[in-house]
Formats: C-alpha cells, sequence, structure tokens
C-alpha cells in the first residue's frame, strides 16, 4: 500500500461512519462534480479536484501527489496539530533512523485550513436526527459557518506546509473522517450503557483508554453542567462536524427533549446557554476524544500492515 491508499482509505472509512444519511453524503458530492462541469474553462484550474470523491473538505493531502502515490507506506507519525516543530521533529527522528513514511495532522492544515467550516453543514442534518426542523437547522449553521469562515481567513494556513515540502516529508491531514468515528463510538457506547445520572456517563467514559490517560494528565472528563447526581435525560454526542456550532440551537435541543449534551469541548456563551435551557453538559475531553476517533481510524490502517505512533496530543490505542 502506497502513502495516497493510506489517506484514502481513511477518507472512505470517515464515509462509512459518516452520521449523515448516505444520500447526503452523495448528494454533497453529485453536487461538487455539477459545480466543477458549470466552471468556464479558464476556472476550472483553480477547481479543488478532491472534492469529487472526497465530502470533508478540511481533511487532504497537503503536498505531493505524486510522490505520495509512489511512497509505500510502513510508519505513520501522527499528531492532533502539526506545526513546524514536528516536521521538524520527524526529519530529525528519520535522522536518527526511524521510519516514517509521512506525517498525519488531526486539525486542518494547508489547503484544508479555510474551507474547512464548510463540513459544519454535517451539523444540519445531526441536529435534524434529534427532532429539530430541517429548516430551523440549515438557517442556524448557516450563520454559525459564515462567522466562522471569516475567522480563518487571516490563517497562515501553509506555514507547516512549507516545512514539509522543502524537507521532503510527506503529509496530510484527517479531521472530520476520525471525528464521525469517535462519534459512531460514543453513540453506540451510551445507548449500550443507558447512563442514568451525569456520573455515570464519567464512568462509562473513564472505561476507555484515552480517557484515562488524560486523566492522569489532569484531564479527565468534567461535568460541568449539572451534578453527579443529575439524571442525564435525552443524551447526544458532537463531536463531529467540524467546529462548535450555534449558540442558538440550545434552545431548540431543549424544545425537543434533550437533557444532556456531551462534547470534546464548549465555548463560554454555550455553557451559558445550557444553563439558561437547563440542559446538562459534560466535557469528554479535547485530546481524549480527537484521540479515541483517530485510534479507530489506525485500527484500520493497522489490518493493513501499517503501523502509527503518535505525537502533538495523540496516543496511540489498538481495539485490533
Amino acid at each position: 500500500m502506497k502513502v495516497y491508499d493510506a489517506y484514502k482509505l481513511a477518507i472512505e472509512t470517515g464515509i462509512k461512519f459518516d452520521p449523515r444519511p448516505k444520500e447526503e453524503v452523495r448528494i454533497a458530492l453529485d453536487n461538487a462534480k455539477e459545480s466543477y462541469e458549470k466552471l468556464p474553462g479558464d476556472e476550472k484550474e483553480f477547481f479543488d479536484m478532491e472534492r469529487l470523491w472526497n465530502p470533508y473538505a478540511d481533511s487532504r493531502l497537503s503536498w505531493g501527489e505524486e510522490l505520495a502515490k509512489k511512497t509505500a507506506v510502513k510508519r505513520l507519525m501522527w499528531g492532533i496539530d502539526i506545526g513546524t516543530g514536528e516536521i521538524l521533529l520527524a526529519d530529525r527522528l528519520k535522522e536518527k533512523g526511524q521510519e516514517i513514511s509521512a506525517v498525519v495532522a488531526h486539525h486542518p492544515v494547508g489547503v484544508s485550513k479555510t474551507p474547512f467550516p464548510e463540513v459544519m453543514w454535517m451539523q444540519t442534518d445531526m441536529f435534524h436526527d434529534v427532532g429539530i426542523p430541517i429548516n430551523v437547522t440549515e438557517a442556524l449553521i448557516k450563520g454559525r459557518m459564515e462567522e466562522v469562515s471569516r475567522n480563518v481567513l487571516g490563517s497562515n494556513y501553509n506555514q507547516s506546509v512549507d516545512a514539509a515540502r522543502l524537507l521532503g516529508v510527506l503529509m496530510f491531514n484527517i479531521h472530520s473522517p476520525a471525528d464521525n468515528m469517535v462519534q459512531d463510538y460514543l453513540e453506540k457506547l451510551f445507548d449500550a450503557e443507558s447512563p442514568k445520572y451525569l456520573e455515570d456517563i464519567v464512568r462509562i467514559l473513564m472505561t476507555e483508554p484515552e480517557f484515562r490517560q488524560a486523566a492522569k494528565y489532569n484531564d479527565p472528563p468534567k461535568i460541568i453542567v449539572g451534578g453527579k447526581k443529575n439524571r442525564c435525560g435525552k443524551i447526544i454526542a458532537k463531536m463531529t462536524g467540524g467546529t462548535s456550532g450555534p449558540k442558538e440551537m440550545y434552545e431548540k435541543l431543549a424544545q425537543v427533549g434533550v437533557g444532556t449534551v456531551v462534547g470534546m469541548h464548549f465555548p463560554e456563551n454555550h455553557i451559558e446557554e445550557a444553563k439558561k435551557y437547563g440542559i446538562n453538559m459534560v466535557i469528554s475531553g479535547h485530546m481524549a476524544s480527537d484521540s479515541l476517533g483517530i485510534n479507530r481510524i489506525c485500527d484500520v490502517w493497522e489490518k493493513k500492515g501499517i503501523e502509527t505512533f503518535g505525537c502533538s496530543g495523540f496516543t496511540r490505542f489498538s481495539r485490533n
């Protein structure tokens, strides 16, 4: 298997576990094809051709597609955030004799950085799935997407990618596909365990190695709205969809009977809205939750003979 094949397998795995109806994923790809075909000839060169098969704008091969298609993949270095320092670390480790076929980032970099807010549209179906009308979720998400898009326009998106290119270190990032994996995992876990109280959610999370490891670094799951003996009610996990959605969604969640939201992290204005509408909140932990989703991608690679080791917040735990 080549580096490019491993990258493509990660995207395909994310599609398999996408929380949206499969029809919606297909429509997204069909719309991309239609948009490309309608472009004038002189504008086609600026179209991101990966949109024709990859529905996640926040996950891309950062540079060197042809090289990635020729390079055999044996061992990958994956980190939550990859900056120039991690690229230099990879180069130094290679100098010391370690096998590193490519560096993998979780959070968007390079060509996936500025368009990443597009994946927030996934949240329209996620919130609709718990009972909020689709026209309401679309209206609320649209405004938040525009806000996040403006916020990333000033980013130095290619900083670490330029370093990787100059040093000849292949690089790609996998964001939403990995987040889809932790979303799927925790939803099934909560359905199976049926926690009654908020302390039960924390207890269940602490049975997983990623959260136990984070607790050793003083970052265990935390109840931030509600008490240990507050009853959970209807639980939803919010682990994928790019970044935090609109705070106005909490009023709608309360109206459809959601009692508890479990997320990697929450902005302060979300916490205030949750308190206002009586919704409990549990923070699972950012690095631990990301690591869980990443580990499930790594498990797929492992079955293909690819080794992965962690850096920059990611800890490898195999479930094979």
